[in-house]
């Protein structure tokens, strides 16, 4: 009989991977639900994460000329009715403020009262309302181009929701942008999935390919929509950020006009693009494994810790004095241009300890005993490798590595990734072989089948209708890497001209 291996995360992705995802979310304390249905809390060592993402996107953001700015969390109803397309899209997730305060009723309950007279939408997204104030903002072509990003909240009224990854409320960013000319925009909206990407690679360590939407997954009311796609371990699609091209449609929509140098009055073009905390969904499922998540070193809530071991009274003035002056050393230290973010945990509560950093991800483990300090060494784990791999390194040599100790977990995470993306991604000409790559067989469990399908697509609305109602699988995107090649699409045969990536997703 084979001897079962222990692991902190019961099930495990082999028995049941949503629910080990519900579990890693909770053992890594990063949330957990909220008497609101649909939302969540944000614990501490998850908004961490989350802050450490914002600053490295924000700087990005800043040195291409964005400046940040803040709207109103409620949109009239009339403004998302000025473009007919974008309401629609929307109509179906919208909360609605309807009264503007409570009384009592004759039982004592409270009532809404005070209706409204125009009924307000919790924002689901923001180009409206900010169109109404770019509307007073631009008047001349010398006020363009115009670059903003707002950090906030949004919400999208889901039916069936997951933490992080499909939320009623969620944070993330806006922006937000006015132009004078198509091309300027168009720039633009390449420039910020550019960094979009970049984050997701440089920092979260997760593969993405770049590509443009289907015009039935564009954002409404959009021109065009790109996107970044990344596989999860369970080889279904996560789409990690996203740019549209708004043409005129919503200048339009919000008489956004400026005076050009011939002072001709012209619509401008506009841009939006975002990303949210479904970015820490992705961490978890790109990287996680059966002992719970695993941070990227770039942004994760803390780089090292520091557990310090006492087993007499009298050892502890000597192991503290260690620790923290190695903790001082660390902190000292920059790791791409952030200081290293040190973590102390002096509980007196044995080996559970060492566990608790594991499942929440630490990249770096220390443990530091008398012996250690006895040769002036630390002994070190990493949260790539196994729980058992444990190496004991000279203090100073460990400080003066630690940077690349980090890169290194970094560069394993990705590449990990990446060969498991790559063989997970098939060439598929036959619509029999798709429609079996995507169905699982009765005694198989779903996440061993299926990933990415390469395949022909005619551009037909109606082929591309049939494949997500027969088997639940989307175009994630038409790769900007795939190139022209004739073939014929996998869905009616018919004439095409480029290999789209067909997959399920989140």
């Amino acid at each position: 009989m084979a001897k079962q291996i222990q692991t902190a995360i019961t099930p495990t992705r082999a028995e049941d991977y949503a629910e080990w995802y519900q579990q890693v979310v909770r053992a890594s304390v990063l949330a957990e639900k909220s008497p609101v249905r649909g939302c969540m809390v944000i614990k501490p060592w998850g908004y961490s994460l989350w802050e450490n993402i914002t600053r490295e996107l924000d700087d990005m953001f800043k040195e291409t000329g964005v400046k940040n700015a803040y709207f109103p969390l409620f949109i009239p109803l009339s403004f998302l009715e000025k473009e007919a397309e974008h309401v629609e899209g929307f109509a179906k997730e919208c909360a609605v403020v309807t009264h503007h305060r409570l009384e009592k009723n004759a039982d004592g309950g409270l009532v809404p009262a005070g209706e409204l007279s125009e009924p307000l939408v919790v924002r689901p997204t923001s180009e409206t309302i900010i169109g109404d104030s770019f509307s007073k903002w631009v008047s001349s072509y010398r006020d363009l181009p115009l670059l903003i990003n707002q950090w906030g909240n949004v919400v999208r009224w889901e039916m069936r929701t997951r933490i992080f990854l499909r939320t009623s409320e969620f944070l993330w960013q806006e922006g937000h942008t006015v132009h004078a000319t198509d091309t300027e925009a168009i720039e633009r909206t390449r420039l910020m999935l550019d960094i979009y990407a970049k984050l997701a690679e440089e920092y979260l360590a997760m593969p993405v390919v770049k590509g443009a939407k289907s015009s039935s997954e564009r954002f409404p009311g959009a021109v065009d929509t790109i996107c970044i796609e990344a596989m999860m371990q369970d080889k279904k699609a996560l789409q990690a950020g996203t740019s549209h091209f708004l043409g005129q449609n919503f200048a339009r929509a919000s008489q956004i006009r400026f005076h050009s140098p011939e002072e001709k009055e012209e619509y401008a073009w506009t841009t939006s693009w975002g990303a949210s905390t479904r970015l820490i969904g992705g961490i978890i499922m790109t990287h996680g494994d059966d002992d719970g998540i695993i941070l990227p070193p770039k942004v994760a809530s803390a780089h090292v810790v520091l557990m310090p071991i006492i087993r007499k009274p009298e050892d502890r003035p000597g192991v503290m004095e260690f620790t923290e002056a190695l903790a001082k050393e660390l902190r000292e230290k920059f790791y791409h241009h952030r200081r290293i973010r040190v973590e102390i945990d002096a509980r007196d509560i044995g080996g559970a300890r060492g566990w608790d950093w594991i499942k929440k991800g630490v990249p770096v483990r220390v443990e530091i005993g008398p012996r250690d300090i006895a040769q002036n060494s630390v002994y070190v784990g990493r949260r790539d490798k196994s729980h058992k791999d444990k190496t004991s390194i000279p203090k100073d040599r460990f400080v003066g590595e630690i940077t690349d100790i980090l890169d290194d977990i970094h560069k394993t995470l990705f590449d990990r990734a990446l060969t498991f993306r790559k063989e997970n991604t098939i060439i598929i000409d036959e619509n029999k072989h798709f429609y079996d790559f995507f169905t699982p067989k009765k005694q198989e469990k779903p996440e061993i089948h299926g990933g990415f399908s390469l395949s022909h697509w005619c551009g037909s609305e109606a082929c591309e209708s049939k494949i997500k109602e027969d088997l639940s699988v989307t175009i994630r995107c038409i790769p900007y890497d795939s190139g022209t090649e004739k073939g014929k699409c996998i869905c009616c045969n018919a004439p095409s001209d480029r290999r789209v990536i067909f997959a399920k997703a989140y």
